[in-house]
């Protein structure tokens, strides 16, 4: 149970209710401080429609965010948000291979984006060996991009485990198709 109460549309003063994402319990809980939500909900957007870093990398450092932390609600979002934009069922199942250090189909890059979002969550920096592949193969902006949503995702997570955000059902389907490591920094299913 979330530890703060999950407003409605209804519930927000008329120059909040055109917010995006009602539906989400994570929104839903934001929403109780309307203008942080509102400011959190628009680099979110930004990052998914106007960045020009490529959506399958974005969601791929996402995804893995989640899966690092375990976050199960970050995670099974994301798996959504990851196939709409063209992702692979692979390339998610390729996030576990790679975060056990094993082979994966996935090609130098991704590869580096994946490494990049592990020591950016568990590391809280980005080594000189990382930094040098993605700089080399992103442009400036689309570099920055990626680092932004690597710590807006892990702003997240940590905000969704403090407020105990719940899983809605609907999404509990991802969790069994693209099953969370037992040993992430935190397994509970929030």
């Amino acid at each position: 149970m979330a530890r703060v109460r999950y407003l409605d549309k209804e519930d927000l003063a008329p120059e909040y209710q055109d917010m995006p994402r009602m539906k989400s319990n994570i929104t839903r809980a934001l929403a109780n401080s309307p203008r942080g939500a509102r400011h959190k909900a628009g680099l979110g957007m930004y990052l998914r429609h106007e960045s020009r870093l490529n959506p399958r990398l974005r969601e791929l450092a996402i995804l893995q965010v989640g899966y690092a932390t375990g976050s199960a609600y970050e995670y099974a979002h994301h798996v959504d948000v990851a196939l709409s934009f063209g992702v692979s069922e692979a390339d998610i199942l390729a996030i576990a291979a790679d975060s056990a250090g094993r082979d994966s189909a996935l090609e130098p890059l991704a590869r580096a984006v994946l490494r990049a979002a592990r020591e950016m969550t568990v590391q809280l920096t980005l080594s000189d060996e990382t930094f040098a592949i993605l700089s080399e193969a992103l442009d400036a902006e689309s570099l920055i991009d990626l680092l932004i949503a690597i710590g807006e995702y892990n702003g997240m997570v940590r905000i969704m485990a403090a407020l105990q955000v719940d899983l809605e059902p609907e999404f509990a389907t991802y969790l069994e198709r693209f099953p969370l490591p037992t040993h992430a920094l935190d397994a509970r299913n929030h």
